[in-house]
C-alpha cells in the first residue's frame, strides 16, 4: 500500500505540477500546502478503502485513471484524459486517416451530441445532423459514456455497422452506418464556370492549408479567378494554425484571432503576415450550425475584416483553445487553456458567428426524395441539348443546395462588377 501510496501522490503531484506550468501560479500560491496534502491524503484513504473493501477487485490504474477521469468532467466537455491509444487516434484525425463514421461529437447539457457529420462520410450520407443527440451506440446507452469511450464506440473495422440510436424533435430514431476510412485530404474543389470555384473544407488537418492553395492554383491555370465559395459547413474545426494560415491569404493586415487564457504564456496574437501572396477575389463563406473551432475563426476574420460575405445559418460556437500535453507511457492531457475571440473582439463561446445573411437550408421531404421521374427510368431518352451538363458535379450541387445557389447567385454579380 507504501508504493501505491507513493504512486498516486507521484501522479497527483505530476498533475497539479502541470497546472502550476500551465494555468497560473499565482492562484495556486493561495493554496496553501496544508490543504493541498490534506486532499492527497483523503484521495489515499479512500482509494485504499475501495482497494479492500470493493466487492470486486479492482486494478489500482483503472481507479487512478477513473479519478483523474472524474476531475476532468468537471471542467469543461473537451477537457479530458487520453490514453496512449486514444492518443494515437487524437494525431490520426489531424495527420492521417482513420476508420470511423464521420461524426464530430461534444457533450452538450450532460448529452452526447453531434457537432457536425463531415461531409463524404457514412453519416453525412445517412443524413446525421448536427444537434442530433446520440442516445445509443450499438444498443449501448451514452448517458455514463465519457466523450472519449463514446468516440471509441464509433470507431473500429472498416465495414463493421455501427447502429446510433438519435434524438431529433422529439423523436428517437436509429439508424445504421458503416465503418469507412476517413481520409486525410480535407479540400475538395469544384468549378462553377465563369472563373468562380466552389471549394469545401470538411476539417483542418496538417496540409489543408496547402491542399487549399494547390486547388485554387490549379483552377486558375485554367482561367483567371474571379470569385470563391469557401464552404465550411459541417466543418468541426481542427488545427489552429491551419484557421491562421487560410484567413491569412486573404486578409492584408491586421489580427486574425486572439487567445486569452489564465496563465499569460495562452495569451497570443495572431497578426495577417504581409509577405504572404494574397487573395484579391470576391469570396463568398458558407456557414451553419456544423462549422465550429477553426472554421469559426476563419469565418470570424474574414467577416470582422470585411473580406467575405458570410452566408448560411448560425455557427456552433466552440471559442475554446484546447492545449494537448503528451503524459508518461505515451498517454495524453487535452486541456482547455484559452479562449479565443475574433479580431473586434468578440468572443464566440456559445453564441456562435450569425452570417450576414440568414438562409436556412431548405431540405427535401420524404415525398421529394423517394419520387422517381422520366431522368430516374433505365434507358431515358436524354436531352441533348442539356447533353452531360445535366450530369455534371456543378449541376448536381446546385440543384440539391439553395444555399449554394444564393452563394452562386450573389458571387456572379459581385464578380461582374
Amino acid at each position: 500500500m507504501k508504493s501505491l501510496l507513493l504512486r498516486v501522490i507521484f501522479f497527483t503531484a505530476f498533475i497539479a505540477a502541470l497546472s502550476v506550468s500551465s494555468l497560473s501560479a499565482k492562484e495556486n500560491k493561495q493554496t496553501s500546502d496544508a490543504e493541498i496534502y490534506s486532499n492527497l491524503e483523503t484521495f489515499a484513504n479512500i482509494l485504499d478503502l475501495v482497494q479492500k473493501h470493493y466487492v470486486d477487485k479492482v486494478s489500482s490504474s483503472e481507479l487512478l485513471i477513473g479519478a483523474v477521469n472524474g476531475m476532468l468532467n468537471t471542467l469543461d466537455p473537451h477537457s479530458a484524459y487520453l490514453t496512449p491509444q486514444e492518443f494515437k487516434e487524437l494525431q490520426e484525425d489531424t495527420s492521417g486517416s482513420f476508420s470511423g463514421v464521420g461524426i464530430e461529437v461534444t457533450v452538450r447539457d450532460g448529452v452526447l451530441t453531434v457537432v457536425s457529420a463531415i461531409v463524404g462520410t457514412p453519416a453525412f450520407a445517412q443524413g446525421v445532423k448536427a444537434g442530433d443527440r446520440i442516445l445509443g451506440i450499438n444498443g449501448l446507452p451514452t448517458q455514463d459514456m465519457t466523450l472519449n469511450e463514446a468516440i471509441r464506440q464509433l470507431r473500429g473495422k472498416v465495414g463493421d455497422k455501427v447502429t446510433l440510436s438519435l434524438g431529433r424533435d422529439g423523436k428517437t430514431l436509429d439508424i445504421v452506418l458503416v465503418r469507412s476510412l476517413i481520409p486525410q485530404h480535407s479540400v475538395t474543389a469544384t468549378e462553377l464556370g465563369s472563373g468562380l470555384l466552389h471549394v469545401q473544407i470538411s476539417s483542418f488537418q496538417s496540409a489543408t492549408a496547402r491542399d487549399f492553395k494547390e486547388a485554387l492554383g490549379k483552377a486558375a491555370k485554367e482561367k483567371p479567378l474571379k470569385g470563391l465559395i469557401l464552404d465550411l459547413r459541417n466543418n468541426p474545426g481542427g488545427l489552429l494554425d491551419q484557421a491562421v494560415r487560410l484567413a491569412d491569404l486573404f486578409i492584408k493586415q491586421g489580427v486574425l484571432v486572439s487567445t486569452k487564457g489564465r496563465d499569460k504564456e495562452h495569451d497570443m496574437l495572431f497578426k495577417a503576415n504581409p509577405r504572404t501572396k494574397k487573395y484579391n477575389f470576391s469570396v463568398i463563406v458558407l456557414v451553419n450550425a456544423g462549422s465550429a473551432s477553426a472554421a469559426e475563426i476563419v469565418a470570424g476574420a474574414l467577416q470582422d475584416h470585411k473580406r467575405a460575405l458570410i452566408l448560411g445559418t448560425k455557427t456552433f460556437g466552440k471559442g475554446s483553445v484546447q492545449t494537448v500535453v503528451p503524459l508518461p507511457d505515451g498517454a495524453g492531457l487535452r486541456l482547455t487553456t484559452a479562449r479565443y475571440c475574433t479580431p473586434s473582439g468578440r468572443s464566440i463561446q456559445e453564441t456562435g458567428i450569425t452570417p450576414d445573411l440568414v438562409v436556412p437550408l431548405e431540405e427535401k421531404g420524404d415525398e421529394e426524395q423517394n419520387s422517381i421521374r422520366e431522368k430516374d427510368l433505365l434507358h431515358h431518352l436524354e436531352n441533348k441539348e442539356q447533353g452531360k451538363k445535366d450530369a455534371s458535379l456543378k449541376e448536381q450541387l446546385l440543384a440539391a443546395d439553395n444555399q449554394l445557389r444564393a452563394a452562386l447567385f450573389i458571387l456572379e454579380h459581385i464578380s461582374t462588377k
